[in-house]
């Protein structure tokens, strides 16, 4: 059963075109995603599904009887109750239907004896009471309790009015009171916003286990891979949609592009080929007939255009010089604020080249950490030792080394006077500063340009150890797979703090978690570090058989699959490597053809010869990376 459904949808703000000829269908039970860049207007597209936006054209349609819950991105909640006062709103309905039930009780106690009267009373009561516990009339309070529970409520907090909660809290609660009206279907925008990875477990097994359908955009990629089974992507072409989670997602639209950039390549070879018989036979008497039906074939044929790709981030991170083996050794560390200690007796040890996820619940002071290491914060206790040659770079989450009273070019350049305008320009183009943006103010500044900027800045550092706070915040799904791939081939260390599963997936090398007990250390990545958490708790009370054993063959395994994962993005490097190659070399070989036909050209007979030389090589190179490219697309 279809419950909604977009047909043509299009929405403009002025002369700005959103998108136009959107559509879209979400069937009965449905969990599906939609993903795009930044500025796509994945947003504004939910607000016109759930009414609160008029499209300019298209329609929405909805099943009878439809209810939808919308949490809107950062929308917390504002109101003047306390906690579980708001969260009883869910339920009116039914706290309605229980007063009706208590004083038909108390009338039944009172009625007069008369038979009539009461066998109607009676027989409405067992009505209302049938319906009112068929509706949860007696779970709500339950079910209140567990979505507070597991959004990291606790009980002393339910009489808190909700006005006085931090932004974070609002918008967790917000979630809370979508999730308890168990809607047909629920739209939420970036629900996992200000959540930790323990809330981000329990909405997940919350949501696959929901009987509604579910209609998600995020940046999350693990919470996609986990919950979604359709991925809509929406991009300036529209909207296509994709069967499968996003790791499926991400292997079919590369699929798709491949396959599209062979037919392509095919079809502009076939034009070469044929162009070049019309030039070489159109005016020879015997065959100028069968070259201008060629001719004729070719204005006719309906031209593919290139694969597009998008604007995407591109950086790499180097080093000045490598560091020593130990990089960062600290004992009994204290950090946090004066009168404000947050975590003590931190014993950390990172070696060169370690790529070291740093993981805890909101507030036990893992910022604070990365903080104190950087030099930005005193310890409260302890030392901290760096290593011989260890320079260090810090990206902050909420970019405050950034001046927002300079330009975007002069924040830059004052860091690094040495460089030229031209370079520090091309830098800033790289990281998708073009032109005139350059003399934009930082304070004017998105959140994810900010996070761009300040990656430029740390790259053109090359420092060789990189502490790196929340480095994903504010980026796109495009720029976050930059990042991972720029720090993949990093060749110094890395200690980062970060929620994005995905990302420590790819990137880290050793998770270590900060607890009220210190810090513990797990070599893998989040779903090793996961794994082996669950494993801990199935088994507190059993003592684990050949440790040493059972470590050094999941190292064994781990360390090969790190190296497939490796693999894998070296040959997609190498694929975008030979397209852009491959682009080059067909312009090249439309510019040599053009000349061929100027007059200064075909009059001069060195001039020609020269051209066609070029000419010969330049296909013939085109056809040695046509077969690199296939050969590694077709792997």
């Amino acid at each position: 059963m279809v419950l909604l459904q977009a047909a043509q949808i299009a929405k403009s703000f002025g002369s700005h075109r959103i998108f136009t000829g959107l559509s879209l269908i979400v069937q009965e039970g449905e969990k599906a995603g939609i993903v795009g860049i930044n500025g796509a207007g994945k947003s504004t597209l939910l607000k016109i599904l759930t009414g609160t936006l008029t499209p300019d054209a298209g329609e929405v349609t909805k099943a009878k009887g439809l209810s939808v819950s919308y949490l809107a991105q950062d929308g917390g909640l504002e109101s003047g109750r306390g906690i579980w006062e708001e969260m009883l709103t869910a339920f009116t309905p039914l706290i309605d239907m229980e007063k009706k039930l208590r004083a038909m009780e108390r009338q039944m106690s009172e009625t007069s004896a008369d038979e009539g009267a009461s066998t109607q009373l009676l027989e409405d009561y067992d009505s209302l009471y049938a319906l009112f516990k068929s509706q949860g009339g007696f779970d709500y309070e339950t079910g209140i309790r567990i979505v507070l529970s597991g959004l990291k409520f606790a009980e002393t907090d339910l009489s808190t009015p909700v006005n006085t909660l931090s932004g974070g809290q609002k918008t967790r609660l917000a979630l809370a009171r979508c999730l308890l009206g168990e809607p047909d279907l629920l739209i939420l925008d970036e629900p996992t916003n200000y959540l930790d990875m323990d809330n981000l477990a329990w909405l997940e097994q919350y949501l696959k286990s929901y009987r509604g359908a579910v209609l998600v955009v995020s940046h999350d990629r693990y919470f996609l891979d986990a919950l979604v089974k359709i991925i809509y992507e929406l991009t300036p072409v529209g909207l296509t949609r994709y069967t499968g989670n996003y790791s499926s997602f991400v292997q079919q639209k590369a699929a798709l592009l491949g396959q599209q950039q062979k037919e392509y390549n095919r079809q502009q070879t076939e034009i070469t080929r044929q162009e070049e018989f019309v030039r070489r036979n159109i005016a020879a008497k015997d065959t100028t007939r069968r070259a201008q039906s060629r001719l004729k074939a070719l204005e006719k044929m309906e031209r593919l255009e290139r694969p597009g790709r998008e604007r995407r981030v591109a950086f790499s991170f180097n080093v000045t010089r490598p560091s020593g083996v130990e990089v960062l050794q600290t004992a009994g560390l204290g950090v946090g604020y004066a009168g404000l200690p947050l975590a003590s007796d931190l014993d950390l040890q990172i070696d060169r080249g370690e790529r070291v996820a740093l993981v805890g619940p909101n507030g036990i002071g893992k910022s604070t950490l990365l903080k104190t290491i950087a030099g930005r914060l005193p310890p409260l206790a302890g030392r901290i030792r760096l290593g011989s040659h260890v320079q260090l770079g810090y990206y902050d989450q909420e970019q405050q080394g950034l001046n927002v009273d300079k330009q975007v070019l002069h924040e830059l350049w004052d860091r690094h006077p040495n460089l030229d305008e031209v370079d520090i320009r091309t830098v800033l183009g790289r990281f998708l500063f073009p032109g005139d943006d350059v003399k934009k103010y930082v304070a004017d500044l998105s959140g994810g340009e900010k996070s761009r900027l300040a990656l430029a800045a740390l790259m053109l550092r090359k420092a060789n150890f990189l502490l790196m706070d929340e480095p994903t915040n504010h980026l796109d799904l495009p720029g976050k797979e930059v990042l991972e791939e720029a720090l993949d081939g990093f060749p110094g260390t890395i200690l980062f703090v970060s929620h994005d599963r995905y990302f420590i997936n790819k990137v880290a090398t050793r998770v270590l978690e900060l607890s009220q007990d210190g810090v513990s250390s797990y070599l893998g990545n989040y779903d090793y570090y996961f794994s082996k958490k669950t494993e801990q708790e199935q088994q507190a009370d059993r003592p684990t058989a050949g440790p040493a054993q059972v470590e050094t063959a999941e190292k064994k395994n781990y360390l090969q699959k790190k190296e497939e994962e490796r693999q894998k993005r070296m040959r997609r490097r190498r694929v975008e490597e030979l397209e852009q190659t491959i682009a080059d070399l067909e312009g090249t070989i439309s510019r040599l053809e053009a000349e061929l036909f100027l007059p200064e050209v075909y009059q001069d007979y060195v001039a020609c010869q020269n051209r066609q030389s070029e000419l010969e090589k330049a296909r013939r190179q085109l056809n040695e990376h046509m077969e690199k490219w296939l050969a590694l697309v077709e792997s």
